[in-house]
């Protein structure tokens, strides 16, 4: 079953991205959420390495994620249901942590990527006139830009690669929704939400290697 899994949420995924047609939307969304159905079964069947807990907070997470998808045509429901996502994503990594100087500086890159898409969100939502979007869309930056510092945190590889893979695939949304066009927003948008909604699964069975003390500095 474990091997058939990720073979099927690939299958589906690429369906829903290259075949699946917009039309009708009702039967676009279904194929839509099918991946992440997948995915949340597979990680429901993951052996909790980490503890059932951690592995029970994901699970909410994706569920809710599975509701943004579904409801993101209304922007705001949409967007609260995944920012309830990343709370709980959030909470699962800090539960995780494993201190390192290393990863802790992550906070300087990710801290600037946020700065930098919020001054451009702010700026791009000022000039066409929807000033209303701004304090959720900060809120939204702030929670994807301390999940993936979570992630970082805990050390756990499969966490971390789907943190990043999720702030690019939001990123790329967000500035073709809001700045400017982005080329194949569609598939790059989808192609790296799946991954990373996978990777965040998966991490539930990996844990994060131990630093020794001695070395936990540098690690």
């Amino acid at each position: 079953m474990n091997k058939i899994m990720p073979a099927l949420i690939l299958l589906m995924g690429l369906l829903y991205i290259f075949i699946i047609p917009s039309e009708p939307h009702a039967v676009k969304l279904i194929f839509k959420s099918i991946p992440m159905l997948l995915i949340i079964a597979y990680a429901y069947l993951q052996p909790a390495e980490n503890g059932k807990r951690f592995q029970h907070i994901l699970l909410i997470g994706l569920i809710f994620c599975v509701i943004g998808d579904v409801t993101l045509d209304n922007f705001i429901i949409g967007l609260s249901a995944f920012l309830i996502g990343h709370l709980f994503y959030l909470s699962g990594f800090f539960g995780q942590w494993q201190f390192s100087l290393w990863r802790l500086t992550a906070i300087v890159p990710i801290g600037a990527y946020a700065v930098y898409m919020g001054y451009e969100l702010l700026d791009a939502l000022t000039k066409s006139g929807d000033g209303g979007l701004k304090g959720p869309v900060l809120v939204y930056v702030t929670a994807i830009s301390l999940m993936g510092w979570s992630a970082m945190m805990s050390g756990n590889k499969w966490a971390i690669a789907g943190a990043l893979l999720f702030m690019a695939s939001d990123s790329v949304l967000a500035w073709n929704k809001f700045i400017s066009e982005v080329a194949s927003s569609d598939v790059i948008i989808m192609t790296t939400y799946y991954a990373a909604q996978f990777c965040i699964a998966a991490c539930i069975s990996h844990k994060a290697r131990t630093v020794p003390n001695q070395k936990a500095m540098i690690l």
